[in-house]
């Protein structure tokens, strides 16, 4: 069974492509939603236009591209990726018939975190989240704004009432980030530790104070 993911329209598309790519490396089957606004976003941040005719090609280039904007950082296979257009509400997601192990959101915008919170089913990606909060399945919306402001507070609240775990795209320092990619890559571990998923992103805490500095990391 796939796990769904959803890109919304927030800043932080290096985070999605993070999770996309662990989730791969982890030889966990994606579906793959990615909203109008995100592709707005995508464009900004990277350069890449993400086209429904061109889907796997834009999204090779992108996940092959590093956190710092470097093309060619990374080397991804993308096979395991199924793609469903974002306003595709007959889409096999949009029903709680079809299996998957539950969603990922990320970045997910106060507007997307308001649309799942009020069960709009908006778009795919509304529309699914809603589906796994029924089923009860796993979903971790990885919000991504600052500051915020009450209404979107309550919306969280309402999230975690429905059993979704809120993950902020806050990074830590205490993993010893020496690049904007470690930083990246911690967010995108986290969601995946809320999702129960193995990966190697990020450096954990062991009780000693100072292992993520210079002087604590080996060769040091």
């Amino acid at each position: 069974m796939p796990w769904i993911v959803g890109v919304s329209g927030a800043s932080g598309t290096p985070y999605a492509a993070a999770v996309l790519r662990a989730l791969l490396e982890a030889g966990e089957a994606v579906d793959l939603v990615v909203s109008r606004a995100s592709r707005l976003t995508l464009l900004d941040e990277t350069g890449i236009s993400f086209r429904d005719a061109h889907w796997q090609d834009d999204l090779r280039e992108w996940l092959a591209r590093g956190a710092d904007g470097k093309p060619g950082t990374f080397d991804p296979d993308i096979s395991g990726i199924r793609y469903w257009n974002a306003g595709d509400l007959a889409a096999g997601p949009s029903s709680g018939s079809y299996p998957a192990k539950g969603m990922l959101i990320v970045p997910a915008s106060t507007a997307c975190v308001a649309g799942v919170a009020l069960g709009l089913s908006k778009d795919l990606i509304q529309r699914t989240a809603s589906v796994t909060l029924k089923e009860r399945r796993t979903l971790v919306v990885a919000v991504r704004e600052t500051p915020l402001n009450g209404q979107t507070l309550r919306h969280l609240v309402a999230l975690d009432d429905a059993g979704a775990t809120v993950v902020p795209a806050s990074p830590a320092f205490y993993a010893g980030a020496t690049h904007i990619q470690d930083l990246v890559d911690f967010v995108a571990g986290r969601v995946l530790d809320a999702a129960g998923v193995a990966h190697g992103l990020y450096r954990r805490w062991q009780g000693e104070l100072g292992g993520g500095s210079s002087a604590g990391r080996p060769g040091k």
